[in-house]
């Protein structure tokens, strides 16, 4: 199991590019010497500059969770790691091919073969989407059945939806187009556009589901201070939702385990305000809850103004302060929403490590959907220059197919 919080520097992925700069050079520089290199050469040296890059990117995930496992760094790395390992089967396969029959290959089929990677990626991951998909798809029609028609509660019907046409689309339009030789390359550019972008959401997608079931498995040291508990709304009668009474009972049971294995005791931060339909703060109605399950009152602390998972923590961040500084804290969510609230504390400054509590089977895919989502409408300047980057090397690579390699 890697433990959480156990380096004080961020792992950094500079050496990716210096290794990328260095592959790239002498590259040049054989070809500049007139060294012959043949198409398996080039291969073969191709596919152990991604099998290194792997190692790079899969050694900086881990040592992003060992930093800061609530990161938007950990889905970039294992996202496209994951891909990366494609495309290293992709080439592998071509070495085999340029072995058993060496006049019929040359170095335009090495470009052929990266400039439809990601394609080739969406194909190959396919049944998993189909299947995660159909999985979504039917968990949300339990989840309308028993929680009522709301467009929030459609989120994974839609979804899925976009995941199975998003792939037709691609699929269909990959198909063989004739023409003159712009015309074809002008095809292959627009079907490489859709699938780079196809392809950028498909590996934030992975990364989130690695990342999040990282997290929301995770146990913490038994070593804490503080609890924060985090809100979620109340029922009509001002008691928790079962999706409350999940978060606090999962606080409850670290809280048991720590006190059995270190001996030391928990304050019970409540986090959360009153909603316009409560007729009580939900730190309140959590602080009633705990009480009942044999907590002592003075190891409870509300906090009682926050209206989001943001001000959760700031506010709650700010009782610590009086109390402790120092403290070590952790928090109880949702399985789901254990990674969000994690990045939540990290923008607030304060390292504290999540437990999740279990959800219901036909809740928790349409949740993870919505997390995604919030996910992806946070950090647009880096995703942008990410997704931009993508598009730019697929048009590169068409462009060389048709009017460099030769």
């Amino acid at each position: 199991m890697i433990k959480f919080d156990t380096r004080d520097k961020k792992p950094k992925v500079y050496n990716i590019a210096v290794l990328t700069f260095v592959a790239v050079f002498i590259l040049a520089l054989m070809f500049f010497k007139g060294y012959n290199i043949n198409s398996a050469e080039i291969n073969i040296c191709f596919v152990l500059y991604l099998a290194i890059v792997t190692v790079m990117l899969i050694s900086a995930f881990i040592k992003q969770i060992q930093y800061n496992p609530y990161s938007y760094n950990t889905i970039f790395y294992i996202g496209f790691a994951i891909f990366i390992i494609s495309i290293i089967i992709n080439h592998i396969i071509l070495i085999f091919r340029i072995a058993t029959g060496p006049d019929s290959f040359n170095s335009l089929h090495i470009v052929y073969t990266l400039a439809g990677s990601q394609i080739n990626y969406i194909f190959f991951s396919s049944p998993f989407l189909l299947l995660f998909s159909v999985s979504l798809f039917i968990s949300n029609i339990s989840l309308i059945r028993h929680e009522g028609k709301s467009f929030v509660n459609a989120l994974g019907i839609i979804l899925s939806v976009m995941i199975l046409s998003g792939i037709a689309v691609i699929f269909r339009f990959n198909y063989y187009y004739s023409g003159s030789e712009n015309e074809v390359m002008i095809h292959e550019l627009i079907s490489n556009l859709l699938a780079s972008i196809y392809l950028y959401f498909e590996c934030m997608l992975f990364g989130v589901i690695v990342s999040g079931a990282i997290v929301a498995r995770y146990t913490p040291e038994p070593d804490k201070d503080f609890m924060i508990i985090l809100g979620c709304g109340l029922k009509k009668d001002g008691t928790p939702t079962p999706l409350l009474k999940g978060r606090i009972d999962k606080a409850i049971e670290f809280s048991q385990m720590q006190k059995e294995k270190s001996g030391k005791e928990l304050i019970f931060i409540t986090s959360g305000g009153q909603g316009q339909d409560e007729i009580i703060p939900e730190s309140a109605s959590m602080k009633n809850y705990l009480t009942e399950h044999g907590i002592s009152e003075e190891k409870i602390v509300e906090e009682n103004k926050s209206t989001d998972t943001l001000e959760n923590m700031k506010f709650s961040k700010e009782i610590i302060g009086k109390i402790n500084p120092e403290g070590k804290i952790a928090f109880s969510t949702t399985n789901y929403h254990v990674f969000r609230s994690g990045l939540s504390a990290r923008r607030m400054k304060m390292r504290a490590v999540g437990v999740g509590a279990p959800t219901k089977w036909y809740f928790w895919p349409n949740a993870a959907v919505r997390e995604f989502i919030g996910l992806l409408t946070a950090h647009k300047v880096k995703q942008i220059i990410i997704l931009s980057s993508m598009i730019i090397i697929y048009t590169l690579l068409i462009i060389m197919r048709y009017k460099v390699v030769v």
